[in-house]
């Protein structure tokens, strides 16, 4: 059984982590495979927006921990320095993350640990009305090291990320879009056509504008006032001309 399954329709990529027994969790087959295939949505020019899911009944549980605490146990210098380069999720929170295309989750059931972070680096988040959050990390000894903590507090504030990091508490769908963690809360059977009307929105627009805010988003986060405004101005006005009504 395929560990991802990568499907192309309609200038969308939909890509469902497939590891259903495990609850989605991140081991080292999947995070490769995901690598692939983030490459790949990058690459193709026919597809504008990406859907990440879940099978089953989470949308991804963190790191598989069965291999991953054993892995960084015994991990050296060199293994440490080599991770900077990767982060989970095949690089989507760390590696890839300058992905210009914009990603929405769908987020199905738990997304805690690495599934939260995971979820994080996505750009649109749409909950079932019983997924839930949580910095599970916590919980057995570590915290998050792969963009959940910078992310969390980008999205949501200081407070927050402070709060859900310190406790490692669950976060049901009605706090994390009253936090700002979701766009959208719909019942379970909802999902994913909440998720394709918002990849429809975001292609009804300017291809080139749409890449050209997200990077700006990104690279702005963080710089000084001036910085940023300059940043926002020249890719602003050298992405015009780009937009054809369909």
């Amino acid at each position: 059984m395929e560990c991802v399954i990568y499907e192309k329709k309609n200038r969308i990529a939909y890509i469902t982590l497939n590891r259903p027994r495990a609850l989605n969790a991140l081991d080292r087959q999947l995070n490769t495979a995901l690598w692939k295939v983030w490459a790949d949505f990058s690459r193709d020019d026919s597809l504008e927006v990406a859907i990440l899911t879940g099978a089953g009944r989470a949308f991804c549980s963190g790191a598989d921990l069965n291999t991953v605490i054993p892995r960084w146990e015994k991990a050296g210098a060199a293994d440490l320095r080599q991770n900077i380069r990767t982060g989970i999720g095949g690089g989507i929170t760390r590696g890839q993350h300058w992905l210009r295309k914009p990603v929405i989750a769908a987020v199905n059931g738990i997304a805690v640990g690495g599934g939260f972070e995971l979820a994080l680096a996505c750009d649109i988040r749409v909950m079932a009305d019983d997924a839930l959050f949580g910095v599970f990390e916590v919980r057995y000894g570590l915290h998050q090291g792969d963009g959940g903590i910078v992310r969390l507090a980008a999205i949501a504030g200081m407070g927050t990320a402070l709060d859900l990091t310190l406790t490692g508490r669950e976060v049901d769908a009605a706090e994390a879009y009253r936090l700002g963690l979701a766009s959208r809360v719909v019942p379970g059977e909802n999902l994913m056509a909440t998720a394709e009307k918002y990849a429809a929105m975001i292609m009804g627009n300017g291809r080139r504008a749409v890449r050209s805010a997200k990077e700006t988003i990104l690279d702005t986060m963080g710089r000084s006032l001036d910085d940023a405004l300059r940043i926002e101005t020249v890719n602003a006005y050298s992405c015009l001309g780009d937009f054809t009504p369909e």
